[in-house]
């Protein structure tokens, strides 16, 4: 080899140990083959600067919103298994089956049978009405406590619960305000929770407020943004006086003075309650909606349930349902019947 190329080839190799040496970490990852850390998102902005979370938004989880028994101590499923669910569902779920809501589709294809009959037996349904739901690897949309699952209940709350129990057992049905909120039309709920039935959402803010329009039940909830003080103490509403502020590019919303009620889990807050709910931007599809409960008179302590809405192209249609509709004039008239039944002697129908 002749002087000339060896002083280029030398040249070359100090060329190459240089460029180690000035950047180790680039040479440590042309090493391993790893690619380039992905650059950050960023939200679209609206005119007041801050993200913009305006647009529908839907939430069709299928993930349970305790953690089953079955799967206690696994925060994840592993890929194969949910492609399991995904099967499972694809065949209990035909389109000719009864409807399944809530968490009964999940469970239903974790504990797959033949078929899938729902528990309510009158008025029921077909399944071919409803939204699929959407399956990925979380156990549960209870992110805290650690276990999924709501903590216990206060003793308070727990004779609030026996003698709410009690009243509907003795009167199930003397008047309209002993049907549920659901079935007298009158309001939707918060935390906004629910998935695959009427679960859309649309948002409109402007500087100074934030609307959220729930599709479930045609509540507005119009949200101030700023530091205005909540009602007074002794003015109640069945979603709260939400106060809205920015914390960077997270809305977060706290709600107080609730009309409380003697419900049961997530809906069964006193009116003391405090809820509070985090709406993030995470990337162009997928708004994060996280909540926190806080009530001490009813759960011995605080939880917080994570879901992930996914961005939609189609409109919020009315929802028509009104109080006083056939559901509560057929529930109240066959209660009546029944009563003149048991008077009479006469046998009455379950």
């Amino acid at each position: 080899m002749s002087h000339r190329n060896v002083r280029i080839l030398v040249a070359i190799v100090v060329a190459v140990v240089a460029v180690f040496l000035v950047n180790p970490v680039a040479a440590q990852s042309a090493k391993a083959g790893a690619k380039p850390a992905a650059k950050a998102w960023t939200p679209p902005r609206a005119a007041d600067g801050h993200a913009d979370l305006s647009g529908v938004w839907s939430h069709n989880a299928a993930t349970p919103f305790e953690r089953p028994k079955e799967l206690e101590g696994r925060e994840f499923l592993t890929d194969q298994e949910v492609q399991n669910l995904k099967r499972n569902a694809a065949e209990l779920f035909n389109g000719d089956t009864d409807a399944a809501f809530g968490d009964s589709v999940f469970l239903a294809a974790l504990r797959k049978k033949d078929s899938f009959t729902s528990t309510d037996t009158t008025g029921n349904y077909n399944h071919f009405w409803l939204v699929d739901r959407e399956f990925d690897n979380r156990t549960s949309l209870i992110t805290d406590p650690k276990d999924g699952r709501l903590p216990p209940l206060t003793e308070n709350a727990k004779q609030r619960q026996a003698a709410a129990g009690e009243r509907r057992k003795l009167h199930p049905y003397d008047g309209p305000e002993d049907l549920g909120l659901s079935l007298r039309c009158i309001t939707g709920s918060v935390p906004m929770m629910g998935a695959g039935y009427n679960n859309y959402y649309q948002i409109v803010q402007s500087p100074t407020y934030v609307a959220i329009n729930m599709e479930m039940r045609h509540d507005t909830r119009v949200i101030p943004i700023g530091d205005r003080p909540h009602l007074t103490s002794d003015v109640h509403q069945w979603l709260g006086d939400p106060r809205g502020r920015w914390e960077g590019d997270t809305l977060v919303v706290e709600s107080t003075n609730f009309r409380g009620g003697p419900g049961e889990g997530r809906n069964g807050m006193s009116a003391n309650g405090r809820v509070t709910e985090k709406f993030t931007r995470v990337n162009p599809n997928t708004l994060k909606y996280e909540v926190t409960v806080n009530d001490p008179e009813t759960y011995t302590e605080p939880w917080t349930a994570t879901l992930f809405m996914k961005q939609s192209k189609d409109q919020i249609y009315e929802y028509a349902c009104h109080e006083g509709n056939e559901a509560m004039t057929g529930t109240l008239n066959g209660e009546r019947v029944k009563e003149s039944r048991a008077g009479s002697g006469k046998p009455s129908s379950k």
